[in-house]
């Protein structure tokens, strides 16, 4: 018995195929391309001023950990950071709103023509942004420098967003449409009750990603926002640049500030993202 159970265990050990190690490798590489930078710029965060011009790439030898501390105080970080909340929650709301109420006729075939607004979707995400039109637009609106015209203005910037949606919900069976129909629920309670359900992963995806552009977003939050107290986060780090030198350990430090949050709802997040791309690329 003992002899079976030796040759049953030799045989259940397989050597690693070919394909599966190239598949690591090549997980492996990706991690060294986002992993390298983001601890370059925490070991940057952890030096002097005097030690980064001595050593650019060498490892901090003497940790300056005050560094968090003074960059957030000199950044003015604690009230840029609730008007990031603000604007972060409000225009990815809002995207994804958008996104769903656009992509979800398409993928339906409520308009004609889906392949020409299909299309259309991918054109748009290469078309350079126009900042001189938006800021006529809100100067004329009367929302220049208001924080309801910066919401307006970044949330209906979708990028990807109608693309995900349509994609996904044409896994949604149709029957389901025509049982709505049928029971007199109305377009836009069909949406909320039952597409929204049905496509929170396609949906989460689209406001994580609005979420991530709104957050990083610094030329229309200059351009729009010229009250410092209406800034977002990103804009703080403008504090850290000087005229003829910069301190490249505070800069750092601010940086990872700013990005610490985005860093952390990917952790969490990250199930999201990739069950709404992949439910997308199946539909």
């Amino acid at each position: 018995m003992s002899a079976l159970a030796a040759t049953r265990r030799t045989r259940r050990v397989r050597p690693p195929r070919p394909g599966r190690m190239l598949s690591y490798a090549l997980v492996a590489v990706v991690l060294l391309v986002y992993l390298v930078p983001l601890l370059f710029l925490l070991n940057t965060a952890l030096k002097s001023t005097r030690e980064f011009y001595a050593d650019p790439n060498g490892l901090a030898t003497s940790p300056h950990w005050s560094n968090f501390a003074d960059a957030w105080q000199q950044g003015d970080f604690g009230a840029y950071i609730l008007n990031s909340v603000l604007y972060t929650l409000c225009a990815a709301t809002l995207g994804t709103a958008v996104s769903l109420v656009v992509g979800f006729p398409v993928s339906r075939l409520y308009l004609r023509r889906p392949r020409l607004w299909n299309g259309l979707f991918v054109v748009l995400l290469f078309l350079p942004n126009s900042l001189i039109t938006q800021f006529q637009l809100l100067l004329r609106l009367g929302l220049y420098n208001s924080q309801l015209g910066y919401i307006l203005i970044i949330g209906a910037s979708v990028g990807v967003g109608p693309i995900l949606v349509a994609a996904y919900t044409r896994s949604i069976p149709r029957e389901l449409d025509e049982a709505a129909a049928v029971d007199g629920i109305g377009y836009l309670r069909y949406l909320t009750s039952f597409v929204i359900p049905l496509a929170k992963p396609a949906l989460a995806t689209v406001f994580i990603l609005q979420a991530i552009g709104v957050w990083n977003d610094i030329i229309l939050a200059t351009v729009l926002l010229p009250d410092r107290s209406k800034a977002p986060v990103s804009l703080g780090l403008y504090a850290f640049q000087g005229s003829y030198t910069s301190d490249w350990g505070l800069l750092a430090a601010a940086t990872l500030i700013v990005a610490a949050p985005l860093i952390a709802a990917y952790v969490f997040l990250q199930r999201y993202l990739i069950g709404g791309v992949v439910g997308s690329v199946k539909g």
